[in-house]
């Protein structure tokens, strides 16, 4: 796992250091940022795992905490300040965690982080699973093609082959130049040959592979004794 990356937006010194040192005592220490809400105001989405965001200038909390849950890889965290539960914002943006400044605030907000950074992590093993699947299912959409498309090459191969070596046996009919030309063909031809050859060979070797899998699974399934 990555070092995670944690932004802390907040207009109060006191909190974003607070919280900074909080995370210091942890196990594992994100890479931790402090901004003001004048450096965020203007930017985003925010590329970081967790966004805390805390107490900050109110025209700007609303613009800020829409920027921070701009990507569904980021999770915020909002600790309000003051008289706001933060019901207003849940609201609007159900992703959003809230954690009330009230007695122990700064240990219930790092236990909601960690939370959250965890299911950060998980939401991005799934994405990075989803497109390792979606490349294995496009390079197995290639490979049955070229499988599909092998006899066709090899006929056109065999037959662009075979005009060559018949072109070179008659010198008499082809300039200098020319022959030049046509062994360059037959050279080019016999490399795509050897290529088709080696995805054959490969090809062969995957199913060989397969085989020899099933055989295995087939093999620990008969040895399983049921135990009463």
């Amino acid at each position: 796992m990555t070092q995670p990356s944690v932004l802390i937006i907040s207009d109060d010194t006191d909190f974003a250091r607070t919280v900074a040192a909080r995370w210091q005592s942890e196990r594992h220490v994100p890479e931790v940022t402090i901004a003001t809400s004048d450096v965020c105001h203007s930017t985003g989405p925010f590329s970081c795992d967790l966004v805390i965001v805390g107490p900050i200038q109110p025209e700007k909390l609303r613009s800020i905490i829409s920027a921070s849950g701009a990507s569904r890889c980021t999770a915020v965290v909002y600790v309000p300040d003051g008289g706001d539960d933060g019901s207003n914002l849940q609201a609007r943006h159900p992703q959003l965690l809230i954690v009330p400044k009230h007695d122990g605030w700064a240990e219930t907000l790092i236990l909601v982080s960690i939370e959250a950074l965890r299911r950060v992590e998980a939401t991005n093993r799934a994405q990075r699973a989803e497109q390792n699947s979606q490349a294995c299912q496009r390079h197995a959409i290639l490979g049955r093609y070229m499988l599909e498309m092998r006899p066709s090459v090899n006929n056109a191969l065999t037959s662009v082959l075979g005009n060559a070596d018949l072109l070179l046996l008659e010198p008499g009919q082809n300039s200098g130049e020319s022959r030049e030309q046509i062994r360059a063909i037959q050279a080019m031809a016999l490399r795509l040959n050897e290529i088709m050859q080696r995805f054959s060979s490969l090809a062969t070797e995957m199913r060989s592979d397969e085989k020899e899998s099933q055989a295995e699974t087939e093999r620990a399934s008969n040895g399983i004794v049921a135990v009463p």
